[in-house]
């Protein structure tokens, strides 16, 4: 099974971060965002990504172009104008990423019809570039096809903006800093898809929101599923969030890194 990103966003309230790049290479830890996405996807076995680009593309296009040599020894040998080039101790993923440019202005359900060609006749996943989990791909394959709809959405519960408190008559009893929100599930990314879900986003695409239209008409026709995800959750849209994921790696609790034995226990202590 293949899994698409949505690479291609400007990301206007990360402006501090997306001036000089594009958001899903926004790092995290020393990794970009994007990478976090795609080692979930491969903890789970799923290896074979194509990514939407658009905003600053190349930046993208480059960080993969030059993966191995980025996380292995090199040797690069210009005698003889022969510019060879060696590989040691080859630590890069095992991963085959396809990359398509589909605009800078281009809106999700637009970048999702251009890449109709590369997604073949089997189901697949697909995510925003921009959001991590601790979501059991396995279990949410497997509901998808027991359910047998077009489209499987992930839905979650985010947790509260503010911190809130808890009160007793006039005395605060207890500061809760990340309370939960009010409770509606929303649209939490992580889809699974057969290919005649392309069949529901109108042409001409490009200014065709994903999230709008196209999972409208799926509703409609009683075609969406939603796999409810209790567990973590958290988008990077802003400069805080950016700053709460990087905390969490730091404190060595980041939950969506199941492929991290250490980062996993110390997040399993935290929920405990």
């Amino acid at each position: 099974m293949k899994a698409v990103i949505f690479a291609g966003g400007m990301g206007t309230r990360l402006s501090e971060e997306t001036d000089a790049r594009p958001k899903p290479m926004v790092k995290i830890g020393d990794y970009p965002i994007i990478w976090h996405i795609m080692k979930l996807y491969d903890h789970f076995g799923i290896d074979d990504f194509i990514i939407c680009c658009g905003y600053k593309g190349e930046m993208v296009k480059s960080y993969f172009a030059t993966y191995c040599q980025r996380y292995s020894d090199v040797t690069f040998d210009f005698r003889n104008n022969e510019n060879e080039i060696v590989i040691h101790k080859d630590s890069a993923e095992r991963w085959r990423v396809t990359l398509i440019n589909t605009g800078a202005n281009t809106q999700t359900g637009g970048r999702l019809a251009q890449i109709k060609d590369y997604v073949g006749k089997d189901d697949f996943c697909l995510t925003y570039g921009d959001g991590v989990a601790d979501i059991d791909i396995h279990a949410l394959i497997k509901f998808h096809k027991e359910h047998d709809r077009i489209a499987t959405v992930t839905a979650v519960q985010p947790l509260g903006r503010f911190g809130a408190l808890d009160i007793e008559e006039s005395a605060v009893k207890r500061f809760i800093e990340k309370p939960s929100g009010d409770g509606n599930w929303i649209n939490g990314g992580f889809f699974v898809l057969k290919p005649s879900v392309f069949d529901y986003i109108p042409s001409p695409s490009d200014n065709v929101k994903w999230e709008e239209e196209p999972m409208r008409a799926l509703t409609e026709a009683g075609q969406l599923q939603a796999f409810k995800h209790k567990g973590f959750w958290q988008p990077m849209d802003t400069l805080r969030e950016k700053n709460y994921l990087e905390a969490l790696i730091q404190k060595r609790e980041a939950p969506w890194m199941l492929w991290n034995e250490e980062q996993k226990q110390g997040a399993l202590k935290v929920v405990s």
